[in-house]
């Protein structure tokens, strides 16, 4: 066993639990699902306890990019975002620090071992409910506290931050050891298929967010800037922050004020009920 890792595993568990949407220590959705859940913070936070910023980095934008258009419609869900974030990135930084390895991985963590989770975190909380619903009706400010509170943050602390901290910590060596045991050309072709789905979750956004497929020549242009014109990225957000400006303005609509008249209008309604007047 490699002692060196034990930190940052343990640190990745402890991200995952606090990224959740029900982590009371960083107010849920707003300060953990929506902050400390995302691959791309995941990536900065995973590359400072294994010391190496740059390569946690650069793993975060590839996860992100793959899970940019990943929605999830009431209690359904097709990947646990966290456990592909700390568990894939965390596990990539603790072997090849590839992109595309920690791309490969992290899908497989959320669609695998986040989903698994994920359904009995919903299970017992079903359950948790129930007796903080029975305590609420018998006046029980303790038991629901207990069941409310206590008993869901124990249950969340111990299905998130124990399954990626053994992932990250006992996983490197499988993970090693597949890597080694397999043929070259396979290796290869996960690192060009983990380079194609950070495309796909682009090409997915872009699905949902263009609604016109004319706006598609806007996409073009700023990839030809980019890459045959040598513009930075940030040239390229300034020029497309321009240009969206001059189109918001050029399509919008100005309603005209109606024209307020002071004769009186004539009432032509017709009442075929005579008995009524």
């Amino acid at each position: 066993m490699d002692l060196t890792l034990l930190f940052p595993a343990l640190m990745c568990g402890v991200f995952c639990y606090l990224g959740a949407i029900e982590s009371a220590c960083l107010f849920g959705m707003s300060g953990g699902y929506y902050v400390m859940g995302r691959p791309l913070v995941a990536g900065l936070l995973c590359g400072l306890v294994f010391g190496d910023v740059s390569a946690g980095v650069l793993c975060g934008v590839a996860v992100q990019a793959v899970f940019i258009a990943n929605l999830s419609t009431g209690g359904a869900t097709n990947s646990e975002i966290t456990y592909a974030s700390y568990g894939g990135i965390g596990l990539a930084m603790a072997t090849t620090k590839d992109p595309a390895i920690a791309v490969t991985l992290s899908v497989l963590m959320g669609q695998t071992l986040g989903l698994i989770f994920y359904n009995t975190r919903m299970a017992l909380y079903s359950f948790f409910n129930g007796k903080a619903q029975t305590a609420a009706e018998a006046n029980d400010g303790r038991g629901i506290t207990k069941w409310h509170i206590i008993y869901p943050q124990i249950c969340t602390f111990f299905i998130r931050a124990v399954p990626v901290f053994l992932v990250v910590y006992f996983g490197q060596g499988v993970v090693d050891t597949l890597l080694n045991s397999v043929p070259e050309v396979v290796t290869h072709i996960i690192s060009v298929l983990g380079g194609v789905l950070p495309a796909l979750g682009i090409g997915m956004l872009m699905n949902i967010v263009i609604k016109d497929k004319a706006q598609l020549i806007f996409f073009l242009a700023g990839f030809v800037l980019l890459s045959f014109a040598g513009l930075s990225m940030i040239a390229i957000v300034f020029l497309a922050a321009l240009v969206a400006y001059l189109v918001f303005l050029s399509s919008g609509k100005t309603a005209e004020p109606a024209l307020a008249t002071s004769e009186p209008q004539e009432t032509t309604a017709v009442y075929e009920d005579d008995d009524l007047f």
